[in-house]
């Protein structure tokens, strides 16, 4: 399958963004790709090896699950490269112009949903975040 991209800039410096995406404290505030969705828990061990989890869950408690993967890269400030627990492959590209900040993630498809669900999925929840950290 092919990878799909999703983007977004955000009105905000580039350091700000990076720990605002990796801060457990923060990713519990706009990890989600909707409002009747959350963000539980979240840990983040931000090292080559290390393990990201976020437990999202519907606000009503009829579904939840697990979000994990493991780094494979990471360039500070500049892009976080990781597998997910199912082998599917995640970037993140952060890119600073002036005073904004573009974030683009590339990530393998799964083969239960289509695609275009898959890409507005992503999107919702990265939209969340630029809205999030655009408030700080």
């Amino acid at each position: 399958m092919e990878k799909i991209s999703i983007t977004t800039r955000i009105n905000q410096p580039i350091d700000l963004v990076w720990e605002v995406w990796n801060d457990p404290q923060h990713i519990m505030k706009w990890n989600q790709a909707s409002e009747d969705w959350h963000t539980v828990r979240a840990s983040n061990n931000l090292t080559v090896g290390g393990q990201l989890l976020s437990r999202m869950e519907a606000k009503d408690g009829s579904m939840g699950f697990d979000f994990c993967g493991t780094y494979t890269a990471i360039i500070p400030l500049s892009r976080i490269d990781y597998i997910l627990d199912d082998g599917r492959e995640v970037s993140v590209i952060f890119s600073e112009n002036y005073d904004s900040t573009t974030v683009t993630q590339t990530f393998d498809p799964e083969a239960t949903n289509p695609a275009a669900f898959q890409q507005a999925g992503w999107q919702a929840i990265l939209d969340s975040f630029a809205n999030y950290t655009e408030k700080l």
